[in-house]
């Protein structure tokens, strides 16, 4: 043992078996230095932080009893799992998480066998977990099946689904429930509300404290309080629902205490059928102020763990995010029949103020995006104007009930998508990498894409104002530090602008690549258009530049398969135009993690990569027609 290392148990662990083979009297010191390692590291480097300090002794337990990676542990979401990523042997790779080249910020299957299923998504554990199990049935393998799930990802439907599959089929399957009363946001729902209130009342514990006590030497009556107290825990226990649904409910139990979670564990590990473990944690464990305030400490920057985060300053400019939050104020000030919406995402998409000052008319639905497009096409039903707050990727899992509930019966719904094109350090299953495509060929929807902060905030006005549905789709982070005016105006449906004159080449930019199009276009003498309706696409436009120019280039932070350039590579057709056409958007594979910048430079979106690709389809040209072509030297 190594006595200069601040982690001399720790450090002696690349992988579980190394783990198992320590007593069990050591655990409780290796946890320790397994949170101390988490906090100086992540301090240093950035990522997701309460989560995983609340998970810490859950993680050692789980990978000391269980015989991974042939026992499969499989986590939902993901923010916890950096504990885990320590002891699989990834323990000197946690300072590069994130980051270009470096570890993920989630489970995924690529990057070791102990990451039994990728994830970025609430409530997927229980799914996969569930298949695992019935796959090892068929085959006739002894393995051991672990799903480990949030109280906050439990709130998301298809856990429930999975939940009853499991339990009508008897599956061999170990679900352990993390409750740290938390995922993001605070938990919302009946199911948050019901375990809370079982595990603060006080009659359980009254029960057993103080009658047993009481009738201890009384073996007739010990005996009478015994089955009293196990029909109270019937009408009363939060095991009744799952017990209901066909699982052997196991707990509540201290979720830091290590010697309880070891022994428990290793007894439901010999046990057979659906088996569901619940355990109280609290998120941000062993670091005070992540303890007192779990949601700011969710996902950090770099900091000093002996000040703690640096207090909040809001910047001369403003988020995208930050502007929506703003404009639904204000106009949730004007019009009293606005209403929000959010699948659990009151801070990352901006509603803290509107929640605090419009409580009657704030809606989070918990992780169940599906219900939140739902609940909003009731909404409109009755003449109210709801407004979903949701980022691109959250979307996906809403795609049916876009269509059929909101599109279909043409309600006026407003989609403010965040988090739209490349996010960066989340890695491809947080991009929003399709909404263009999978939004443009939906009936009866605007879609519109901001190239500033102030655009964004007109258009928002502009989507709300509108008899029928509407989305308006904005990156992650600052935009070009645009002023924003505090009037609002509605924009023309499908109608584009000109932003500067030039000739030979137009370039025609959809949403926040306006500003790198206008770099680039000013070096090759470009007309640049920000096109700003993805649809209705502005027609009139593209035709007369296609007229005037000799090259049409479409720019957008969206796959090029059936983006916006698809667009106007359809009206053309349609028109029977046949002008040569450039398409620079995000490639045909998923984008790894990595910094926004760097994902955008990545992908030939930037100013360089916008007059690479220029200048190599005019040599492409001219190699194929040596007459010389207007402007093909561009400067």
């Amino acid at each position: 043992m190594d006595a200069k290392t601040p982690y001399p148990l720790l450090s002696r662990i690349d992988s579980p078996a190394e783990l198992r083979r320590l007593p069990a009297s050591l655990l409780e010191p290796v946890a320790a230095q397994l949170r101390d390692y988490l906090i100086a590291t992540v301090s240093r480097c950035g990522g997701h932080f309460a989560a995983g300090l609340g998970a810490v002794e859950l993680t050692v337990a789980l990978h000391y009893v269980f015989d991974t990676p042939a026992d499969r542990l499989v986590w939902d979401v993901g923010h916890q799992a950096y504990p885990h990523k320590v002891l699989t042997g990834r323990r000197a790779q946690l300072a590069g998480i994130r980051k270009k080249g470096g570890l993920s910020g989630f489970p995924r299957r690529g990057e070791s066998p102990y990451d039994t299923f990728g994830v970025g998504h609430a409530g997927t554990s229980v799914g996969a977990a569930l298949g695992m199990a019935l796959a090892a049935r068929a085959r006739g393998e002894e393995r051991r099946i672990v799903a480990i799930i949030g109280d906050g990802a439990l709130t998301a439907g298809m856990a429930f689904e999975a939940l009853d599959h499991a339990g009508e089929l008897g599956a061999d399957l170990l679900v352990v429930l993390n409750d740290n009363r938390m995922s993001i946001s605070p938990n919302v729902g009946a199911l948050s509300n019901y375990l809370t209130r079982i595990l603060s009342n006080r009659l359980l514990g009254d029960v057993k404290d103080g009658g047993k006590r009481i009738l201890e030497h009384v073996p007739p009556m010990r005996e009478f309080a015994h089955r009293a107290e196990e029909h109270v825990k019937g009408m009363m226990g939060p095991g009744t629902l799952f017990e209901e649904l066909g699982f052997n409910y196991y707990g509540p139990i201290d979720g830091h205490d290590i010697g309880t979670l070891v022994a428990t564990l290793r007894n439901l590990a010999q046990r057979r059928g659906p088996r569901l473990l619940h355990v109280v944690t609290r998120k941000g464990k062993g670091y005070a102020p992540a303890e007192e305030d779990p949601v700011r400490y969710h996902g950090v920057g770099p900091f000093d763990p002996a000040a703690g985060l640096p207090a909040g300053g809001k910047k001369s400019a403003p988020t995208y995010t930050e502007v929506f939050g703003e404009w639904l104020c204000d106009m949730a000030a004007r019009d009293a029949r606005l209403i929000g919406i959010t699948p659990a995402m009151r801070e990352g998409s901006g509603l803290v103020e509107f929640a605090a000052r419009f409580p009657e008319r704030y809606f989070d639905v918990g992780i169940a995006e599906q219900h939140a497009v739902t609940l909003a096409a009731g909404f409109a039903c009755e003449g109210l104007k709801p407004v979903v707050a949701i980022y691109s990727t959250f979307l996906q899992r809403a795609y049916d009930q876009l269509i059929h509930d909101v599109a279909i019966q043409n309600l006026p719904v407003l989609f403010a998508i965040d988090r739209a094109g490349v996010v960066g350090p989340d890695g491809a299953t947080h991009a929003g990498s399709f909404d263009l495509s999978y939004l443009r060929c939906v009936p009866n929807l605007v879609v519109m894409a901001p190239a500033d902060e102030d655009e964004c905030r007109q258009m928002l006005y502009t989507g709300f104002r509108h008899d029928g549905p509407a989305a308006v789709r904005y990156p992650r982070g600052r935009g070009p530090g645009t002023p924003v005016r505090a009037e609002m105006s509605a924009l023309e449906l499908g109608r584009g602008e000109i932003r500067c004159r030039g000739a030979g080449t137009a370039i025609l930019a959809f949403g926040s690549p306006l500003a790198a199009a206008l770099e680039a276009g000013e070096a090759l003498g470009a007309t640049v258009a920000n096109m700003r309706f993805v649809k209705p696409l502005d027609e009139a436009l593209v035709a007369e530049l296609a007229a005037s120019h000799e090259l049409l280039v479409t720019v957008e932070d969206n796959v090029v398969a059936g983006g916006a350039g698809s667009a106007v590579n359809e009206c053309l057709a349609a028109r029977g135009l046949r002008a040569p056409v450039l398409n620079l958007g995000l490639p045909d594979r998923f984008l790894e993690h990595d910094s926004r910048e760097g994902l955008l430079a990545a992908c030939g979106l930037d100013r360089d990569g916008i007059l690479a690709a220029v200048r190599g389809r005019y040599r492409e040209v001219s190699a194929a027609h040596p007459a010389p072509v207007h402007r093909l030297q561009a400067r």
